[in-house]
C-alpha cells in the first residue's frame, strides 16, 4: 500500500492556475489522463501522475476545506477493503477510472476526509 496521489478540484480559471504553478515550481509535467466527465490535468513526477487537477464549479475561496478534495492510496487487492468497509457499515461508492482497469472506492474518515483507495477492477 501506499499513497498513490492528490486531488485538487478548482474552478476552471484556477485550475489553469494550478497546472502552470505546480509545473514551475515542482517541475511537474501534465500527461495522459483518463476520460473523466470532468475537465482536468494530471501533472507526473517522471512516470508517475501525484498530483490531479479537477475542474469543479465550487469557489475554493468560500468552500470549507479549499480545494483538496482526496487522497489516494493504491492497494493490490481491494477485496479485503471492500469487506471491511461493508463489515463496519461505513458509507461508500465506487467507481472505475476509465480505460484503466481500476476501481476506486471513496469513504470519508472521522473527520470528514474524503479517503480514495483503488487497485484492480475484481470485486467480492
Amino acid at each position: 500500500m501506499h499513497i498513490d496521489h492528490v486531488n485538487i478540484k478548482a474552478t476552471a480559471g484556477l485550475i489553469e492556475k494550478l497546472r502552470e504553478f505546480y509545473h514551475q515550481v515542482l517541475g511537474l509535467d501534465t500527461g495522459p489522463r483518463p476520460a473523466f466527465r470532468d475537465r482536468g490535468y494530471w501533472l507526473y513526477s517522471g512516470d508517475t501522475a501525484i498530483i490531479h487537477l479537477s475542474e469543479s464549479p465550487r469557489d475554493p475561496d468560500i468552500e470549507p476545506g479549499g480545494a483538496f478534495d482526496h487522497f489516494a492510496i493504491r492497494v493490490r487487492d481491494l477485496v479485503p477493503v471492500i469487506q471491511r468497509l461493508q463489515e463496519t457499515g461505513l458509507e461508500y461508492h465506487e467507481s472505475l477510472v476509465p480505460g484503466t482497469g481500476l476501481r476506486q472506492v471513496f469513504f470519508k474518515d472521522p473527520a470528514g476526509t474524503k479517503v480514495e483507495v483503488q487497485g484492480p477492477v475484481a470485486k467480492p
